[in-house]
């Protein structure tokens, strides 16, 4: 295991992310099984916390931003920083998706309906189209906004089917994840195929093979552990089981921790997140050089017979020690070195 290639390209804000939904649906399966009697507030803990960081990280990246306009000429700071930005307005919409949910939950009296819960989330969908768009012609990665550009009409599918403003069942309201999810078994067809297909080519190097190998086995750990969960989910809220909720989320368990040991190799991440401008691991080793020690490590967990053999020390070779009392003949050779010819002889005629 190579740590230096881990610490360059370890990507921190998806792996809080990932993080945070990890634990945030450990303690929502809990509280709707009965097993915990925490509030909703508690329960989203962990979201809150998420959006702490990005509300603080966007802060202090702005107070730098305004404090040194030498980086405004940078053109790759600058889209950066545009991105940042965005990035910050649709977590904000979606923070107050989020505490509109809690206050409606916690409020049985609440009178505001489902489609004004939902309505931040009607904004961020063309906001995140908008972005993707953007993201696009500048050749930034923008996975939250297309996710939440592509769910539009799962959005108001499930408004409508809270309020019973609609009746259908619960597998007729999720269509649209239906239809996205194939997509992504699409996907996951292509990655499989080709990795076969390279195993098989004899004139791919192994690095490439491993990678292909690599990703479809991600996807495949991603993509099917959570189709089962939407499957059990939509089946539990149709009475069609009687899994309690833990067992439904087991599979959405298993996707979010492949998710989060993927962000030990994506690299990417904002740079103007709380104003580093830099890789976070660069920064974190630049503030704890101690770890840079740790960080030029390799381990190698493979057991080799050969590797034995070269660690064990050599046995020292007896010292040959000249005969003290016996005549030996010495041939002076000459030095070593290249060889030039003498010159030639200069003849000079001088007339009588």
């Amino acid at each position: 295991m190579n740590l230096r290639g881990l610490f360059q390209d370890f990507n921190v804000s998806k792996f809080l992310i990932y993080a945070s939904l990890s634990l945030f649906s450990v303690l929502l399966a809990l509280r709707l099984d009965g097993v915990i009697e925490w509030s909703c507030w508690a329960v989203f803990s962990p979201i809150w916390l998420w959006k702490l960081m990005v509300i603080i990280g966007a802060s202090v990246g702005t107070g730098v931003w305004a404090h040194n306009p030498r980086y405004r000429a940078e053109g790759e700071m600058c889209v950066d920083f545009k991105a940042m930005l965005i990035a910050v307005g649709i977590h904000i919409l979606l923070l107050m998706f989020e505490v509109l949910v809690c206050d409606k939950i916690e409020r049985a009296t609440s009178n505001h309906v489902w489609l004004l819960v939902f309505m931040p989330l009607f904004f961020v969908s063309p906001l995140s189209v908008a972005a993707c768009v953007w993201g696009f012609r500048h050749d930034r990665s923008l996975e939250l906004e297309i996710m939440c550009s592509v769910n539009i009409l799962q959005f108001i599918f499930i408004a409508l089917r809270m309020d019973n403003i609609i009746t259908w069942s619960w597998l007729v309201v999720c269509v649209p994840l239906w239809i996205l999810m194939s997509f992504l078994c699409l996907v996951v067809l292509y990655y499989i195929i080709w990795s076969m297909l390279f195993l098989r080519s004899m004139d791919i190097i192994a690095e490439q093979r491993r990678t292909y190998v690599t990703m479809a086995v991600s996807w495949i750990t991603i993509v099917v552990p959570l189709l089962t969960f939407e499957i059990l989910l939509v089946h539990k809220l149709d009475a069609q089981n009687k899994l309690s909720y833990v067992s439904v989320f087991v599979p959405l368990w298993v996707s979010l921790i492949t998710l989060m040991t993927t962000t030990f190799r994506q690299k990417g991440g904002n740079h103007w997140w709380f104003g580093i401008r830099k890789d976070f691991c660069l920064f974190l080793l630049e503030l704890l050089p101690f770890l840079r020690e740790y960080g030029n490590i390799s381990y190698n967990l493979q057991h080799d017979e050969s590797e034995v053999f070269e660690e064990m020390p050599a046995t020292p070779e007896p010292l040959k020690i000249a005969p003290m009392f016996l005549h030996k003949e010495v041939e002076i050779l000459p030095s070593p070195g290249r060889y030039f010819d003498p010159p030639p002889k200069l003849c000079i005629d001088i007339p009588d």
